[in-house]
């Protein structure tokens, strides 16, 4: 690597603290990074160096301290503003600045847009970097389609594209193969000899790595170890190498216990058995092969290695082989019987630990472990034996009643371990069960591994991307997209390769299963002198555009998220439509008639006679009553006493006893006015039959029409009310998951990172929203039109203006929302209630807002929905136009700023 004097620092670090909740992230951090060298952040996952980056990067606020980065406070707004087109920053993690839904070309050209370059530049920026990272053939290829060392070698070039002083790269290669990870370290160093001014701040697992590095910073537990060269803390610590270099520098309580891992050679005269036994296993996902034919026999006892890439079929090939997933071609062979997956006996003679933590955080580690054993069925008797006798073995005997999640995560992974145990199985199953761990508690861990192997006999199958792990196997094989290249004992795989370490024999072997020898690489990066970097203003038309170009693009390619959009809208709008509806019509009536006459008759056929009641068979009893009006069967029921034919004979009063259900008390109400309604009428036709016209004569006649709904329907006052409600929540919906989908994948420290303001950012989010919306707009209008038969009477235009201006509301609550929300299910349902139930009960959709009181009439009273349900009435029904509805507008224009200003004061610009 290129080395650079020291006389300059790119960063100054003075007692930096930060925590998360109750976990101390840094502690006293005081540090000087030297300019124009590489420079290596070196520790286990949890000691605090991603943490350290981001604020460095000014991605993460500062909680207490100070740091200076390019020469001035990265605290202050102005300056980080000033600096972060100067700064490229990759985050932790695969990928974790890339769009997977956008190509290879796509994903620089939307960093080579929010750093300023106009197309020309950007296209001939992309070229160069593509060219140079061997990415060019994959141009059109999606992200999410790369092997992860591609991932990494494109996030660099969006990293590179606008010629950054200063590039932080979080763990870049963890988790890819060896030959990619020497190929990305040869294209640092070819960008480097192009720049030689540029800063490089590496944090890295792999010590191997960090040996090339001009300067390292070791850390642990928040603080700063030691800083130096390689060759100053091999030098001060005495050892050999920077593993054991960097235990020396453990304090005491910390390696006091340590020593060096040795497990003895295997004994073949304890027998051969085959324990584990795969032919020709292959696993499909549709057109994809994740394993493709893969041959494996492990014996009894065995600690056997899966080397490989991610991606490669490592973990899915453990899967099959214990059951967890169902095998497409080939066959599997556990303990001489076949892999079935719904044979849950054999999986008791199995232990499986998994990459990630996956024991109950709520749990003490006592209950964990307990409850392992019950799910495998152990002996209640036995059972607090087992968790002490394990307990005892890996060292939890004084920490048993206390939660895991409170632990380091060395002690979680012989928790882990311990479960899996648990149960005494033949074999144990173990899937990169050391990623992130320290290097003391590694190798207690394969102590233990080694223990279990040669003294309990259990047979080990374990993956790991760490080639000092593989060299302590008994066998390994080597997997590269999802075939098996080669097994047998690391020194014969090493001699094999005529190679000095099995990290060499493993690139040759990827070498030559690629066709051919070391990719060549292109011509080193230099400065773009003749292109220097476009002035940056506060205020860029260019960023927002990049993040609706962006957005655009991903709506497009997921076909879920616009069908949902789209047809969940429609669906919506015809169940609403046709389930909302305050018509009474067709209720079921029955009468008890214990007077049993013409007369009697006569009236019940003047009930069953009109478009509201459907007549029953005829009540036998009061109990039939109960029971009939209990049952849902009768919304009615008539009793009609003895003697009614005789006194409306002789004009006396006739009283009629009517039975309503009352469960929904509207539809009670209504029913009653009918019940009303028909009586008076049938007395009045008694009345004309025996004294004539002059019975009904009076001194006025009162005539009752409607305007606007002379059929007094449903569908033309619901239709026009549900455009606007669905107009408010389902874009709101789809705004808010577009931001925290990225808070969620991670591409949101893009946002943090780069020079992109809060306004563009919200702005270019809003756009293809708003625009997305209006599609559906149009979609439900012309559906009320066509569908629901509730023709437009007014202007048009004025309900499209009106509709711009309230999508533009809906989608901007959902980017306000998505400020304070952190996961896409808890947006999802927040949004939901936070916007259906003041559209649907305050707003004047079934009630109007003048008949509500309290906080109920209040909401109603601001809400947008009320003023837009307003406009569409009056467009759809009443034949209105814009100077008959300006009232209405002036509260929607005021909802747009306000959520504008709210949006950018809850944004954050930098993690917490």
């Amino acid at each position: 690597m290129t080395a650079a004097p020291a006389t300059r620092v790119v960063a100054r670090l003075r007692d930096v603290e930060l925590t998360y909740g109750k976990t101390r992230a840094l502690h006293d951090v005081t540090l000087d990074v030297p300019a124009g060298q590489m420079i290596g952040l070196i520790g286990p996952d949890g000691v605090g160096k991603s943490s350290l980056l981001s604020l460095i990067a000014g991605a993460r606020q500062i909680q207490a301290g100070q740091i200076e980065v390019l020469g001035g406070p990265i605290g202050s707004r102005r300056h980080r503003d000033r600096i972060q087109p100067r700064i490229a920053y990759m985050p932790q993690g695969l990928g974790k600045n890339l769009y997977p839904t956008l190509t290879v070309a796509e994903n620089v050209d939307f960093f080579g847009r929010l750093f300023g370059h106009d197309a020309t530049e950007r296209a001939r920026r992309i070229t160069e970097l593509l060219r140079a990272t061997g990415l060019d053939p994959f141009a059109d290829r999606l992200a999410g389609k790369l092997s992860g060392g591609m991932k990494q070698k494109l996030g660099l070039c969006c990293a590179l594209i606008h010629d950054p002083e200063l590039l932080i790269l979080d763990e870049p290669t963890t988790g890819i193969d060896p030959l990619s990870r020497r190929q990305f370290w040869e294209l640092i160093d070819q960008i480097r000899d192009g720049r030689p001014d540029m800063s490089v701040v590496v944090a890295t697992a792999y010590m191997e790595e960090a040996d090339a590095f001009d300067w390292l910073v070791a850390m642990d537990g928040g603080g700063i170890l030691a800083t130096g060269t390689p060759q100053e803390l091999l030098a001060r610590t005495g050892e050999t190498n920077l593993d054991a270099a960097f235990i020396a520098l453990l304090p005491e309580d910390r390696r006091r216990d340590h020593k060096p891992v040795h497990i003895p050679p295997r004994d073949y005269s304890n027998g051969n058995g085959v324990v584990i036994e795969a032919h020709d296993l292959t696993k499909r996902f549709g057109d994809f092969t994740a394993v493709d034919a893969v041959d494996l026999k492990i014996r009894k006892g065995e600690i056997f290695g899966f080397l490989g890439s991610n991606g490669c079929g490592k973990t899915t090939t453990m899967k099959m082989l214990t059951g967890l997933l169902p095998i497409t071609e080939g066959s599997a062979l556990l303990l001489g019987d076949p892999v079935d997956p719904d044979n849950v006996d054999a999986r008791r003679h199995v232990g499986y630990m998994s990459q990630a933590f996956s024991l109950y955080t709520e749990l003490t580690i006592r209950q964990n472990l307990t409850l392992h054993a019950h799910l495998f069925h152990m002996d209640d008797e036995a059972i607090a034996a087992r968790v002490e006798d394990l307990a005892n073995r890996f060292k939890l005997k004084d920490i048993l009643d206390i939660l895991p999640d409170a632990l380091p995560l060395g002690i979680r992974q012989r928790l882990s371990l311990a479960a899996a145990l648990i149960h005494s199985p033949e074999v144990l199953i173990l899937d990169e069960p050391t990623s992130g761990v320290d290097p003391v508690a590694r190798d207690q861990f394969w102590e233990t591994l080694g223990d279990l192997a040669r003294n309990d006999g259990v047979t080990i199958f374990v993956s790991t991307h760490f080639m000092n792990e593989a060299a302590l196997c008994d066998r390994i094989s080597l997997m590269h997209q999802g075939r098996v290249l080669i097994s047998d004992s690391p020194r014969a795989i090493i001699a094999a390769k005529g190679a000095d370490t099995l990290e060499q024999a493993f690139i040759a072997c990827l070498e030559e299963a690629n066709g051919s020898g070391d990719t060549p690489m292109a011509s080193p990066l230099g400065p773009h002198g003749d292109a220097p970097p476009p002035p940056q203003r506060r205020f860029d038309p260019r960023r927002l555009f990049a993040y609706s170009w962006r957005e655009g693009l991903e709506l497009r390619r997921d076909p879920i998220r616009a069908t949902f959009a789209i047809l969940g809208s429609l669906i919506m709008m015809f169940v609403i439509g046709y389930g909302i509806s305050m018509d009474v019509e067709d209720l079921t009536f029955a009468a008890y008639d214990l007077d049993n006459t013409t007369t009697s008759r006569d009236y019940i056929d003047s009930l069953a006679g009109s478009r509201y009641f459907i007549e029953a068979p005829p009540i036998r009893s009061y109990d039939d009553i109960e029971t009939r009006m209990r049952s849902g069967e009768l919304n009615l029921a008539l009793e009609i006493p003895p003697g009614f034919a005789r006194s409306v004979a002789r004009g006396e009063e006739a009283e009629i006893g009517a039975w309503l259900d009352g469960s929904m008390p509207s539809i009670a109400e209504t029913a009653a006015g009918y019940v009303q309604g028909v009586h008076a009428h049938w007395l009045s036709l008694r009345a004309r039959e025996a004294y004539g016209a002059e019975a009904l004569a009076g001194d006025f006649a009162l005539e009752v029409r409607y305007r606007y709904n002379p059929s007094v329907e449903s569908l033309p006052a619901v239709v026009p009310g549900i455009v606007p409600m669905l107009l408010m929540i389902i874009p709101s919906m789809l705004a808010v998951l577009s931001v925290v989908r990225e808070k969620e994948l991670g591409s949101i420290t893009n946002f943090y990172a780069t020079p992109t303001t809060r306004l563009e950012f919200l702005l270019g989010k809003q756009m293809p929203y708003v625009a997305f919306a209006m599609i559906n707009y149009f979609l439900m209008v012309a559906f009320s039109i066509l569908v629901f038969n509730v023709p437009i009477t007014g202007s048009f235009i004025t309900l499209t203006i009106a509709a711009l201006l309230y999508v533009t509301i809906s989608t901007g609550m959902g980017l306000v929302i998505s400020s304070f929300m952190s996961s896409q299910i808890a947006a999802l349902f927040g949004t939901a209630m936070l916007t259906m139930i003041p559209s649907s009960q305050y707003s004047g959709l079934t009630d109007p807002v003048s008949s509500l009181e309290g906080v109920g009439k209040a909401i109603g009273t601001v809400w947008p929905t009320t003023y837009f349900i307003t406009i569409s009435r009056g467009v759809f029904n009443k034949g209105l136009w814009f100077r008959d509805l300006s009232d209405a507008f002036l509260p929607l224009q005021l909802w747009i700023p306000v959520l504008l200003v709210l949006g950018v004061l809850l944004l954050r610009k930098q993690a917490k």
